[in-house]
């Protein structure tokens, strides 16, 4: 029997075409018209559909990136089930380059959205009605933000068998098994059922090669653990992904300039110094001191700090030495990966 066309906005996708739908936005300010693009790629062959998202938050590029290549892959040609792939959610914070809408709302507090609300609840529910209910799994791709860096990882509900075992097929090093905030796409996603990942690399307003080859390996795993492409015939050597259950944020103890002392990845102690905060005029300084053993997963790269900032971020794990082991040799086979084809 063959397969049966999808719909989305109104447009039909047939088995095996690959087809870019604009879903309907509110306009822009000077009513030029405006729409959020969607890629649908539809499989001549049955299997699930999954989504993937970037630029939630509108300076958040990595993912942006990362959607391009992925949908420009030879081996989708070979596709079972639906993907649905939109390289800009927040389109409005994308052309400012900003994180936030115009009224200044975080899209990701918004969802599963509604009509007749903000211009967040508008967006929200278009891509939620239009991709996200048609959908069994998603992927979320996100940065850090504020002049953060974060280290390659997963979040999701990593006690959950199913999301577990897309997180482990994906790939990255480390994961933070968390509960989705109220409002975000992710607890939307999983209040419908909807099993979810949400994949943190890099910073807003950069690309990081690293964190883009990440996602897009990360995502044709998830891809072929789900059936839905066929394995590689050349397999990529996997680390053994650490979870973590419990995390703490390390806060600047004064104002000042913040140089630190450990970097991404590294493993540190409880107690232990991650870096020093100068007084700009004089020799004063304070010391910045982890509350618990972990691995540093996210870190502020903006040297200018108030007390009381998120300068680093700190996941713990059963086996430190492992997880920090597990970094280290994700980055080293991941840039030696032809992936990209």
């Amino acid at each position: 029997m063959k397969r049966v066309s999808v719909e989305i906005a109104g447009q039909s996708i047939g088995p095996g075409e690959h087809k870019t739908i604009i879903l309907p936005v509110p306009d822009t300010s000077l009513r030029q018209g405006t729409g959020m693009p969607v890629h649908v790629l539809h499989g001549r062959r049955e299997g699930p559909s999954l989504f993937t998202c970037a630029a939630i938050h509108g300076d958040e590029l990595n993912g942006i990136e990362i959607v391009r290549r992925l949908t420009s892959l030879k081996r989708l040609k070979s596709l079972a089930g639906t993907l649905y792939a939109v390289p800009v959610v927040n389109i409005y914070g994308f052309t400012s380059n900003t994180r936030y809408l115009p009224d200044r709302r975080d899209l990701n507090r918004f969802f599963p959205g509604k009509s007749g609300g903000s211009l967040a609840s508008e967006l929200a529910k278009s891509l939620f009605d239009n991709v996200v209910e048609h959908c069994q799994f998603g992927i979320d791709l996100h940065t850090g933000s504020n002049h953060r860096e974060n280290l390659p990882h997963l979040r999701g509900d990593m006690k959950n068998e199913t999301v577990l075992a897309m997180a482990e097929a994906f790939g990255a090093p480390l994961s933070l098994s968390v509960e989705g905030t109220e409002g975000s796409l992710r607890y939307s996603a999983e209040e419908r059922g909807v099993k979810m990942l949400l994949f943190e690399a890099g910073e807003a307003l950069r690309l990081d090669e690293l964190s883009i080859r990440a996602g897009v390996r990360g995502i044709t795993s998830v891809m072929e653990h789900l059936g839905m492409l066929s394995p590689r015939k050349k397999k990529i050597k996997k680390m053994s992904m650490q979870v973590a259950f419990d995390r703490t944020w390390c806060r600047a103890s004064a104002s000042g300039l913040f140089k630190a002392k450990v970097k991404l990845g590294q493993r540190v102690a409880e107690d232990e110094c991650l870096g020093t905060i100068f007084d700009p005029y004089s020799t004063q300084s304070f010391s910045v001191d982890s509350p618990k053993a972990g691995v540093v997963i996210g870190a502020q790269s903006l040297p200018t700090v108030y007390k009381g900032d998120a300068v680093m971020h700190i996941a713990c794990f059963d086996a430190l030495a492992r997880a920090e082991a597990s970094v280290d040799k994700f980055s080293e086979s991941l840039m030696d990966e032809e992936i990209f084809s």
